[in-house]
């Protein structure tokens, strides 16, 4: 836990989340859900939370651990195949987090979750939130289709609109 740290989630307001993530840019990225997992049988889902507050914040909190907690809220464990991921980005941290559900992580691992993060990371450098989430959604969508590919009629499990924290 640093002071800087702690500043850039106490200064963060409502207002900068918005800004990032319009309207527009929300919808953009539900549709991006929800056309991928018509190619799988995964289920994607996108958390942003402006900043932590209270007691994560003082006690230190990482990103990974907070989408641990993300993830289990939003219930993406509970999905038939065990092939649920979350996205989960932390807006003052600017830091990404992919959780995936045993199924999926046991096929696709930890290197290439990271690498999708960092992609997404370095679109968020440079103020491209949309187009660094749906990228993100398109890389997650490869390897639930190499893994969990499409058979048939597959229900929609979990809500495909994005989660504002």
């Amino acid at each position: 836990m640093t002071i800087k740290r702690i500043t850039k989630h106490l200064m963060l307001t409502h207002w900068q989340v918005n800004r990032a993530f319009p309207r527009q840019t929300l919808i953009a990225i539900e549709q991006a859900i929800n056309a991928s997992e018509t190619a799988h049988t995964g289920e994607i889902r996108f958390a942003v939370e402006g900043a932590l507050d209270g007691t994560p914040l003082f006690k230190g909190q990482s990103a990974r651990e907070r989408a641990i907690e993300v993830f289990s809220q939003l219930r993406i464990w509970d999905t038939e195949h065990n092939n649920g991921v979350l996205i989960y980005l932390l807006l003052a941290d600017r830091d990404v987090e992919i959780v995936a559900d045993r199924g999926i992580h046991a096929k696709v691992g930890s290197r290439e979750w990271e690498n999708i993060c960092r992609k997404m990371e370095t679109a968020f450098k440079q103020a491209n939130y949309e187009g660094g989430v749906v990228n993100g959604i398109h890389a997650v969508t490869q390897h639930l289709m190499k893994h969990f590919p499409a058979s048939g009629a597959s229900q929609n499990e979990l809500p495909d609109k994005p989660v504002v924290l």
